[in-house]
This record gives C-alpha cells, sequence and structure tokens, in this order.
C-alpha cells in the first residue's frame, strides 16, 4: 500500500467535497490540485469523477429524512410524485446533452483561456444577481415548483459542462434568477446534484473500466470516505450560511482563482488541456 498515494487521495477528497456544492467549480480545484500533487494520468481523471459519490451521499444523509419521505409517499402522495418528476425532469438535459457533447467538451474547453472566463464571468453574473434589486421569490419552496421551472433549471444546469463554471453555481444562480428563492434555488441544486453526479460517476467508471484494477481499490475508497466527510460538513455548513448572507464572497473568489487559472497555465505549473 502506497501511503504517500493514499495521502493524495485524501487531499483531492477534501478538494472534491468541499468545491462540489460551492458555486466555485470543483473541475478547476481538481485539475489544479492533481496537477500539482502529480494526478494526471487517466486513472487520476476517473478517481475525480469517481469520488463525487463520496459527496453525493453526503447529500443523500443530510437530506435523509426529506428523501425517505418521498420514497415512503411515492404510492399515496401526489407531491412526492411531483418532487420525483421534477429531478427526473431536471436531470434529462444534462444526461442527453453529456452523452452528446462529452467528447466536444474534453477536446475543446478544458483549456485555461475557457477555464480562468468560466470562473470570472461567472462571478460577475453572481456580484450582478446579488446586488440588482431582489423581486420577491415566486417559488418559496422545491414542493411549489412545476416540471417546466425543473426544466429550466436542468437546462441552466447544462451550463455547468463548460469547467469552471460550476454546476451548483449555475443552478443555484440560475434558479434565483428563474424565480426560485435562495433556499428552493440550493435544495433543488442538491437534489438534481444527485442522478446528476451519480450518471456522471458510473458512465465514467464504465468507459474508463479498463484502466482500472483491484489495487486502485485503496486510493478510491480513501478518496470516497474523505470526500463524504468533507461534503457533509459543507452541505452542513451552506444551508446555514444562505439563511443570512449572499454569494457575494464566492464571487471574489471565482476571479482571484481565475486569475490563478491563468498564472499556473502561462507559468507551466500546471497543463489545463488534456
Amino acid at each position: 500500500m502506497d501511503l504517500i498515494l493514499l495521502i493524495k487521495a485524501a487531499v483531492m477528497g477534501v478538494v472534491e467535497g468541499l468545491t462540489e456544492f460551492l458555486p466555485i467549480s470543483s473541475t478547476g480545484h481538481l485539475i489544479l490540485t492533481g496537477s500539482l500533487l502529480g494526478l494526471t494520468d487517466a486513472k487520476s481523471k476517473v478517481f475525480d469523477v469517481a469520488i463525487q459519490s463520496g459527496a453525493i451521499l453526503a447529500v443523500v444523509i443530510v437530506y435523509w429524512q426529506r428523501l425517505k419521505g418521498v420514497l415512503l409517499g411515492l404510492g399515496s402522495d401526489a407531491k412526492a410524485r411531483r418532487f420525483v418528476l421534477n429531478v427526473g425532469i431536471g436531470f434529462l438535459p444534462a444526461a442527453v446533452i453529456g452523452l452528446l457533447a462529452y467528447k466536444a467538451i474534453k477536446a475543446h474547453l478544458f483549456n485555461a483561456p475557457v477555464v480562468a472566463s468560466a470562473f470570472i464571468v461567472g462571478a460577475l453574473i453572481i456580484l450582478w444577481v446579488e446586488r440588482r434589486a431582489q423581486p420577491l421569490a415566486r417559488i418559496q419552496d422545491v414542493d411549489d415548483m412545476t416540471p417546466l421551472d425543473a426544466l429550466k433549471v436542468g437546462l441552466v444546469q447544462c451550463l455547468g459542462m463548460i469547467p469552471g463554471t460550476s454546476r451548483s453555481g449555475a443552478t443555484i444562480i440560475g434558479g434565483m434568477l428563474l424565480g426560485l428563492s435562495r433556499k428552493a434555488a440550493t435544495d433543488f441544486s442538491f437534489f438534481l446534484a444527485i442522478p446528476t453526479l451519480v450518471g456522471a460517476g458510473v458512465y465514467s467508471l464504465w468507459k474508463e473500466r479498463h484502466a482500472l484494477s483491484m489495487a486502485d481499490a485503496p486510493m478510491f475508497g480513501v478518496g470516497f470516505v474523505v470526500s463524504f466527510l468533507a461534503a457533509w460538513i459543507c452541505v452542513r455548513w451552506l444551508l446555514r450560511y444562505i439563511s443570512s448572507h449572499s454569494f457575494v464572497p464566492f464571487a471574489w473568489y471565482r476571479i482571484g482563482f481565475g486569475v490563478v487559472v491563468l498564472a499556473t497555465a502561462w507559468s507551466g505549473v500546471v497543463v489545463w488541456a488534456d
């Protein structure tokens, strides 16, 4: 067992867990951290996607009472059925576009100018949304969403496929622009993450299965567990944070990180392309 490799896996798990659900793009952070740690081969890229399942488990645990109620109520509760329908509709655009555009995205968008631009443009959008006059949200709770609302948020989620954009940032800020309250947009972003990230993880593992072996199990296991713990802490903190704070600090962080992306690319410290 390679102790250094396990430590690197743990570091990557922390980065994944802390950045997956904040509007700051886990992809950009994983590329930078992986490059600095020397984790840049095909197996490492599968690892980055696979440990998202640890972060997803954290969401399931945090929302377990809500999810259990939905599962138990599917046969008799129209609200539970509508919830599942909305999550399914919201997931559909990412599933379709992801399958169709996966190769093009990997080939053309994983480079420093795109990642940095996505970080900075996303930051400017957050600043604009947060500093404009906020109208009264039309939707205060996820249960108030219609299938059309779910489809719109699902379409916005597809912007998160652009590296540096942030899936959670796109769904939360996009949801707010579409009339969801900050809490409703954040909750639906978390619920959408469950099928979206699980689907991406399963697809990546299957596609790159030839590059993996049982010897990789300890590395993946450590990454999964640490990602879960970091995400559990992060999700609980974020739900408290949004009750009395805006996303403006994340916007300024995104601008700073966008500059770091360009600096590391120009210096040759990090290779921001396959």
